[in-house]
């Protein structure tokens, strides 16, 4: 069985101090540190435990510059056979459906059963691409996977839904899934899995290599334009009511009477 899994590099923000960079349009990115997408880590995780079972390959593609290679190496790493880079300089600015067309174009190119991708990417959590590359290559899709059983070339995915529940969706193959974070364990990758890939070819596509056009890629081919980005603004913090449920409930009113929340 060959497998495709699209991942995405992102910078890690959890613990950083933000700051607008000068552009207005992204942040500042110096000092940051970047790593393999969280959700995408479990779909490389479970990519690789479907070749264990079934055998075949696990092929990665990204769309990034020159510094992707470090999570694309992590993924060989972890035990995918082949790794392609998309980089051009025409993709700069893609908004979700730019870069499904991007990655779907590619995947054109390959052999392939099934393809997985995160949920979402930490970055955006948008949570669009992987069902918008499913629409551009016509395949059946199921998004939000928490477990994949797969049985005579067909894929039955259990999804999350609302409330806690669980929706189970069955498949025919080619399909593609997007995986929920908590569907496995991601295996560790140690500083020797690395050097043991370091020296293994990443194959880089650009614009002509896919057969794509600048105007169908990039800002060009964005129907989404990012005008400004802008850090919350600090609010004077919360206000206290106190008395009884009455007079609170009175005060409440009065709140929301006066700053326009009733009419």
């Amino acid at each position: 069985m060959n497998i495709i899994v699209c991942i995405k590099r992102v910078p890690d923000t959890a613990d950083a101090d933000l700051a607008i960079d000068r552009s207005g349009r992204d942040i500042e990115k110096t000092g940051l540190a970047f790593d393999l997408n969280e959700w995408d880590s479990y779909a490389i995780e479970e990519a690789i435990l479907l070749k264990e079972r079934f055998g075949g390959t696990v092929t990665v593609l990204s769309m990034g510059g020159e510094d992707t290679n470090e999570s694309l190496r992590k993924c060989l790493a972890m035990g995918a056979d082949e790794a392609i880079r998309l980089t051009d300089p025409a993709f700069s600015g893609s908004d979700g459906f730019a870069t499904a067309k991007v990655l779907a174009q590619a995947i054109r190119r390959l052999p392939y059963d099934l393809i997985l991708t995160g949920t979402q990417a930490e970055d955006d959590g948008f949570g669009e691409v992987g069902v918008m590359v499913a629409r551009l290559l016509g395949l059946s899709h199921v998004a939000i996977v928490t477990r994949v059983e797969m049985e005579d070339g067909k894929i039955r995915a259990h999804r999350e839904l609302e409330g806690g529940l669980e929706e189970v969706v069955e498949v025919k193959l080619p399909a593609l899934l997007t995986i929920q974070t908590g569907i496995n364990e991601p295996r560790y990758v140690s500083i020797m899995g690395i050097r043991k890939v370091a020296k293994k070819e990443i194959k880089v596509w650009g614009l002509s290599d896919l057969g794509l056009k600048e105007e169908e890629v990039g800002l060009k081919g964005s129907d989404i334009g990012l005008e400004r980005l802008f850090l919350p603004l600090v609010g004077e913090g919360a206000q206290i009511l106190e008395g009884k449920p009455e007079e609170v409930a009175a005060k409440v009113f009065e709140i929301l009477k006066d700053k326009g929340g009733l009419v």
